[in-house]
């Protein structure tokens, strides 16, 4: 079903003055299982990380259909689908996948911002002579899709802003095509709830309802300023985009990171110092292989981890000295956080980050000749560990490591230094 795209003339193919298509693959990890294992077809299936992952990475429509979500405990959807069965993800397979449609959809515009590994912002507001109206190239769009995938679902949203057309495709799931034309946008957006619209989650819902506004046209109703007192130039974005008229340009460049971090869910009740500290050096090394990778050096360094009473955990952020990055100097700073403030409590998640990074783009004069030296070895340690495996030359310390696979991280994207399974 597709929402009418007739102005107030009656014209339906009329020339958009902005027009951006959003794409958003259908259930895309389990869809893909379905996809290469014919017998899950039409069955409940749950995606975790590895074979005894505990929490759901995604699950398909018809496990959906019983109330089971992303993010639920695998134990807790099986509560309400005694029938689901769990696959361990492939993420090498799904980022194979990724890559192959979205390059493929230069062929609708060269103007793409891929948003995530199963979402992109496509803008056509130039190809409407090309290829026709925005709905037939959703329509082509989601064509091509299914034809690259060999059979993938998508939704589709059309609309004069990244916004509202984002919204609009998860109006119609699975397999849908939602067109908002820019001259009944306001109208459509008006009942909607504020929750449906990206960027505006449960805190700043509650401080909306907390005003009267639970929907798109109540937030309209109010004064700018209220939202732009809390939340700055934010809340006049999220004004803006309740009414439909977000300014957001589709984005190509990838801006460098802002940081690099890993964490790690540990097996349930650890209370085992030796694992914790296990788990905080795997961490420690993987964001420290992962700035030399991008040739960036870090300035601050946070540790947390999460403990099993609700809102309780140790976090602290350590300043890192000068020089190559490094996991072990990483660890050694952590670990001394861990022995100071850890008291016995059950660890069920560890987390490091490395924040302030700046390039160094292999400029090895900025280093001491010791420095240089530890520089070419980690080198050569991290060609051994791309071509043969990450960790194939590693700390014997973190032997005992998390056998949990690598997952796509949300900011994975199919080309430049985001294009990496990091976690």
């Amino acid at each position: 079903m597709t929402a009418s795209t007739r102005n107030p003339k009656g014209d339906a193919s009329c020339y958009w003055p902005r027009a951006i298509l959003h794409v958003d693959m259908n259930a895309f990890f389990a869809s893909v299982e379905q996809r290469d294992f014919p017998e899950l077809r039409d069955k409940p299936i749950g995606v975790t990380n590895g074979a005894v992952g505990t929490t759901l990475i995604t699950c398909s429509y018809e496990a959906r259909a019983h109330g089971v979500k992303t993010g639920m405990r695998i134990y807790e959807a099986r509560k309400l689908c005694p029938g689901l069965i769990q696959r361990p993800s492939r993420p090498n397979v799904y980022a194979a996948v990724s890559t192959r449609i979205m390059h493929a959809l230069i062929a609708i515009t060269p103007d793409i911002e891929v948003f995530s590994v199963d979402e992109a912002f496509l803008d056509v507001t130039h190809c409407q002579r090309l290829h026709g109206s925005p709905e037939h190239m959703a329509r082509m769009t989601q064509r091509l899709v299914r034809d690259v995938s060999d059979g993938l679902p998508c939704s589709v949203g059309a609309a004069a802003t990244k916004l509202t057309a984002k919204y609009a495709s998860d109006v119609m799931k699975p397999n849908g095509i939602t067109i908002i034309p820019p001259w009944e946008t306001r109208a459509r957006l008006q009942d909607v709830p504020v929750e449906k619209i990206c960027g505006i989650g449960p805190r700043t819902a509650a401080f909306l309802a907390q005003h009267g506004a639970r929907t798109c046209g109540e937030v309209a109703a109010l004064p700018m300023n209220i939202l732009a007192r809390r939340y700055g130039i934010t809340g006049k974005h999220l004004w803006l985009a309740c009414q439909g008229r977000d300014t957001g340009a589709v984005v190509q460049d990838i801006a460098p990171p802002k940081s690099v971090g890993h964490g790690k869910v540990l097996p349930p009740h650890t209370t085992s110092a030796r694992t914790i500290e296990t788990y905080l050096r795997h961490m420690c090394e993987k964001v420290a292989a992962r700035l030399r990778r991008l040739d960036m050096q870090a300035g601050k360094l946070y540790v947390g981890l999460r403990t099993a009473a609700p809102g309780a955990g140790l976090e602290a952020v350590l300043a890192i000295a000068h020089g190559a990055p490094d996991g072990r100097r990483f660890f050694e700073q952590a670990r001394a956080l861990f022995r100071e403030q850890w008291h016995g409590e059950a660890v069920i998640q560890v987390q490091v980050t490395a924040t302030h990074l700046h390039n160094t783009s292999g400029q090895l004069e900025l280093f001491t000749p010791d420095e240089v030296r530890t520089i070419q070895r980690f080198a050569a340690i991290d060609g051994i560990n791309r071509k043969y495996g990450e960790f194939t030359v590693a700390p014997a310390t973190i032997l005992d490591r998390s056998s949990m696979p690598n997952v796509i991280a949300p900011a994975w994207r199919p080309d430049g230094h985001r294009q990496h399974i990091p976690d």
